[in-house]
């Protein structure tokens, strides 16, 4: 028995950039890998193209969908599911998810929720994190598959966790992203290039993540009495940094947004705290 035969069917739905990936990596490992897509787009090399969805579905234990949103993947489930697993890797909310969950869990299936913490090219790099949430029974069954695609994290048995996660981490993704072009438009104000600056940013983030464990302390158990920097001394810093970009003609409307966080955190009687103590006021938004 050949290593292709040991490996375990799976059936991925959709063939976008990511699907295509997806398809691709599951290839490569050995999984007999069957495609099916609403476009002609045709599936990696070595992947069997279905008629049908309903075929593609009935192909395998293993179903795989990354389709456009929760109503794409309705309509690509077709057929009889008992005793599948069925993984949805599209983009969506824990409320979504929950609601999925229970609708495939009441076809006879085992439905596991995930979020990709990559773009398309990352699949398949063992650094690249992809989370799962729901049936912990069809996560321990289908693990190896799983960790063909990256670094798979489970998260537990709530359908939704990985959409929480990866709303959040996507959150945080999209913030320090539009803080560095932010930045890097006002040191361009001075002539200095984006590749001259980027290496001190990654410097100064990798730097910034080690702030997380203590903040994280402190939000947990609501002590946020300053240990570092008091929130109403930084005040004074983030009007620097308003008024650098503002002469510069640089878009300062993130910074400001963070100023009046401070503010209020501050007039709520957190001056003495240190910037943790924001998130009371992100909390009553």
């Amino acid at each position: 028995m050949t290593n292709e035969q040991l490996k375990q069917p799976v059936t991925v739905l959709g063939l976008g950039f990511m699907g295509t990936a997806l398809a691709d990596a599951f290839r490569r490992a050995g999984h007999p890998t069957t495609v099916w897509t609403r476009s002609n787009r045709p599936g990696p090399d070595g992947t069997t193209a279905a008629t049908s969805a309903a075929a593609a579905v009935a192909a395998s234990p293993l179903v795989v969908a990354c389709v456009l949103d929760y109503g794409a993947v309705d309509d690509v489930l077709v057929g009889d599911l008992a005793g599948k697993t069925i993984v949805n890797l599209t983009t969506g909310t824990p409320e979504q998810a929950r609601e999925f969950a229970a609708r495939i869990a009441a076809r006879g299936a085992r439905y596991l929720d995930g979020g990709i913490m990559t773009e398309p090219s990352g699949i398949g790099d063992p650094t690249s994190m992809i989370l799962f949430s729901g049936s912990a029974d069809a996560y321990e069954a289908h693990r190896e598959a799983f960790e063909v695609l990256g670094d798979a994290r489970f998260l537990g048995a709530d359908a939704g966790l990985a959409a929480l996660y990866d709303t959040a981490l996507l959150g945080i993704m999209y913030s320090a992203m539009t803080g560095y072009l932010q930045a890097t438009a006002l040191v361009g104000r001075e002539e200095v290039s984006a590749v001259r600056f980027t290496p001190l940013a990654q410097e100064l983030l990798g730097a910034t993540a080690a702030f997380l464990g203590p903040i994280a302390e402190q939000v947990d158990s609501g002590d946020h009495t300053s240990r570092s920097a008091r929130l109403d001394m930084q005040l004074s810093a983030a009007d620097h940094l308003i008024h650098a970009g503002q002469v510069r003609g640089v878009d300062t409307t993130v910074l400001e947004h963070v100023k009046s966080l401070m503010e209020r955190a501050v007039a709520d009687g957190h001056g003495g705290s240190d910037f943790g103590a924001v998130i009371e006021q992100l909390r009553t938004v």
